[in-house]
């Protein structure tokens, strides 16, 4: 059944339909064991094993290089509906639509071949950014050095989300230089442990612990610097954690609906026979429903913004350029604090329509606030509005990048 038949709206291309179903009876599988991998601890590797095959992770990379050649519209939709399905996994693979995406951004030439190639025959890049600890905002203790005529990295990272089920892992790093960069490794290099020690209370099927390199290997075509990489970064990263919302925001849209057509105990003060045929109970999920369509809708907004973006890049005007990134990074802070607003809201007003009995945990629905409040969480949504707002009243541009980390 196509978007517009279930309500969600018209997708965002003639072709998306066709695109989708491709995927859709893959998200489908993933969709009927997501509840029980949440109560198990079961980690997605056979489910991300399954788009792997599917070259899902090829969805960027143009047709005449062997992928779907998808838009970042089309992308972010098709990541909406696996979302709905289970949101680790689109968590999970974040790392690698953005890996992905400075790939395609890439000029024309043996680097971009290359990745190209390998992204067209299903594989797939997890990250390693972050540092905790002492770290700084400014360098990455992760480093790469020369050892027996060879480019190596050692060091350690936290928040290596995807990595454990990738078979390259995307690593920020200071290179020889000093400057900051970007390596990729092989995750089943001998020198590379990725440990599933992500002990937060959402998204905890992604395993985004621990990731310890010991001098592995890198070709030194793939030592990138930091002014190299895809200007928009940012924005793109950000608009899959909107999407991985609106996507919850589905999940919990059907759950609730599905549940409450279901309940046949009701309260003896409540204003129907049930709960299917209460006004205040369907008002509850109607609430959920819009707050999810709205999300989406905002999400395959920003999406068109991140597009421009794209095609400014090979336009061959700089100030045009520099002026789609900025507005895609825009228009990324001003929906930000809007759909993690929606979605939480949606996630705590689900328990209005079912009672008391809905908070039992074999139904896994504390699993959507959950996710929720931990994407929420990595954006530092708090500063969006401020930096929405100087750009409105001041004409700042919002920043392209940021750091965690100690100052100075």
């Amino acid at each position: 059944m196509s978007q517009i038949d279930l309500g969600w709206g018209e997708g965002p291309s003639e072709r998306y339909e066709n695109l989708a179903a491709k995927f859709r009876p893959i998200f489908a599988g993933i969709s009927a064991g997501a509840l029980d991998r949440e109560l198990g601890r079961k980690l997605p590797g056979a489910e991300i094993a399954r788009l792997k095959d599917a070259r899902f992770g090829a969805l960027r990379v143009p047709e005449a290089e062997g992928g779907f050649g998808a838009t970042v519209p089309e992308l972010l939709n098709l990541l909406i509906e696996l979302s709905a399905a289970d949101s680790n996994i689109t968590q999970a693979l974040r790392g690698h639509f953005g890996f992905a995406e400075d790939i395609v951004n890439k000029a024309e030439g043996t680097d971009r071949r290359r990745w190209t190639d390998r992204l067209a025959r299903g594989e797939i890049a997890g990250n390693a950014w972050t540092e905790i600890g002492n770290a700084r905002q400014d360098t990455f203790a992760t480093a790469v050095s020369e050892k027996d005529g060879r480019f190596v990295i050692s060091g350690r990272k936290y928040y290596t989300t995807g990595s454990l089920f990738a078979d390259w892992i995307n690593v920020g790093v200071t290179g020889l230089d000093g400057a900051s960069g970007t390596v990729q490794v092989r995750r089943d290099d001998p020198g590379v442990e990725v440990v599933d020690d992500w002990d937060g209370f959402g998204q905890i099927l992604t395993a985004s612990g621990t990731t310890t390199f010991r001098d592995a290997v890198v070709d030194p075509a793939d030592v990138v610097a930091d002014e190299n990489q895809f200007r928009y970064g940012a924005a793109f990263y950000q608009a899959i954690h909107l999407a991985t919302l609106a996507g919850i925001g589905r999940a919990l849209a059907d759950e609730t609906a599905s549940a409450v057509a279901k309940r046949v105990r009701h309260y003896s003060n409540a204003a129907g026979p049930r709960s299917s045929q209460d006004p205040q109970v369907l008002q509850v999920v109607g609430r959920i429903r819009g707050n999810a369509y709205t999300a989406g809708a905002i999400v395959l907004q920003v999406g068109r913004a991140i597009e421009r973006a794209y095609h400014a890049h090979f336009g061959g005007d700089a100030e045009a350029e520099e002026r789609a990134n900025a507005i895609a990074e825009l228009e990324t802070s001003q929906a930000l604090t809007v759909v993690t607003d929606l979605i939480l809201e949606a996630s705590t007003i689900v328990f209005d329509a079912l009672g008391a009995s809905s908070t039992r945990k074999p139904n896994g629905l504390d699993r959507h606030w959950r996710n929720a409040r931990t994407l929420a969480s990595h954006n530092p949504r708090i500063y969006k509005d401020r930096i929405v707002g100087d750009f409105a009243v001041n004409g700042t541009p919002p920043p392209y990048q940021w750091r965690i980390g100690l100052a100075g």
